[in-house]
């Protein structure tokens, strides 16, 4: 107020004596004076200079974030702006994030006389710590050398990615490898750990089932034909191949792996994930790891909404779920990746 008050009348009376009778330092007033001219020129950025700023968030995320992440990206960089001038300006100017696209392969052998396992999961994507349900999935790529396939396995609680492996063949073996990097990265202690997948003949062989057998996960299986009990990992799928993988052409099978390294690698770390209150899967995990400290071993939560409570309010999220790899359905749901 009082530096508000010398700023109106520092025409009438000398700033040093308006300063003196109200108590406050000179230089203190020319502090708040440079800050309020910074803050005004933010909030002034024009459209030409916010529009650099948006298209070097967009090429730099190779296409993958729409207005509302790339709003938050801004945001996150200092940058003040509205979220409806950022869109504006991304209609405007034909900016949007990628499209997406039907896929035909199913990837989904339930035609065999394996043992099932039942639904222990039964649509429950939520968890309360990490290393409580994993989910896992096998989607393909094209190359001009064949088929590449790739499975993984996601943490259901952070949504990260903890495991994958990718052949050139469905072979048991590429769920086997997923499952086993997940198991090495994260040695879970929980005895009740679930691994979801479908009634993929890989998922339901006997040395998959031996797998989990050893190390004390119990395995559960989506209903026939029901690609809604494993809709996480298939939005994961979705958002790999619209993200990075659309009108790409990769001459060779070690192409397309590193192309898929990258994406999940970056997905980890750094993808704005809308279940998590757009911060990545790591920073969930940091965040989550950081509200246990000095509590105990109990895995208390009281306090975790605090510790993950985001600084923007989340948006409502469209998804688009695949159903044997194919995109056909949309529905708001939170399973968003």
């Amino acid at each position: 107020m009082r530096y508000a008050f010398i700023e109106r009348h520092r025409r009438i009376w000398p700033i040093c004596v308006q300063c003196r009778v109200l108590r406050v330092s000179v230089s203190g007033y020319h502090q708040h004076r440079a800050r309020r001219r910074q803050i005004t020129e933010r909030r002034h950025l024009s459209d030409r200079a916010l529009l650099a700023h948006i298209s070097a968030v967009y090429a730099e995320y190779r296409g993958a974030y729409g207005w509302p992440r790339i709003w938050r990206e801004l945001v996150q960089r200092g940058i003040r702006v509205g979220k409806q001038r950022v869109q504006r300006l991304m209609q405007q100017h034909g900016i949007r994030a990628r499209g997406k696209r039907r896929f035909r392969v199913v990837t989904t052998d339930s035609g065999h006389d394996l043992p099932i396992a039942p639904n222990l999961l039964n649509r429950n994507f939520t968890a309360k710590a990490p290393n409580q349900a994993w989910t896992g999935d096998i989607t393909y790529i094209a190359t001009d050398e064949g088929w590449l396939f790739l499975a993984v396995v996601i943490d259901l609680f952070s949504r990260k990615v903890v495991g994958w492996s990718m052949r050139k063949d469905m072979h048991r073996s590429l769920v086997i490898d997923a499952l086993e990097m997940a198991w090495y990265q994260r040695r879970p202690q929980s005895p009740a750990l679930i691994f979801h997948s479908d009634r993929g003949s890989q998922y339901a062989s006997e040395d998959f089932r031996q797998v989990l057998d050893q190390h004390g996960i119990r395995p559960s299986m989506s209903r026939r034909g029901n690609c809604w009990d494993n809709a996480v990992t298939e939005t994961l799928f979705g958002s790999l191949k619209v993200e990075r993988l659309h009108g790409e052409k990769f001459p060779t099978l070690r192409a397309a792996k590193d192309e898929v390294l990258a994406w999940l690698l970056w997905y980890n770390g750094q993808r704005m994930h809308s279940t998590l209150n757009y911060v990545s899967p790591v920073q969930y995990e940091q965040r989550w790891q950081q509200s246990q400290q000095g509590r105990g071993t109990d895995g208390r939560m009281e306090s975790m909404e605090e510790t993950m409570k985001p600084s923007l309010p989340p948006f409502p999220q469209t998804l688009e779920i695949a159903c044997g790899d194919s995109h056909t359905s949309t529905a708001t749901t939170t399973t968003g990746i």
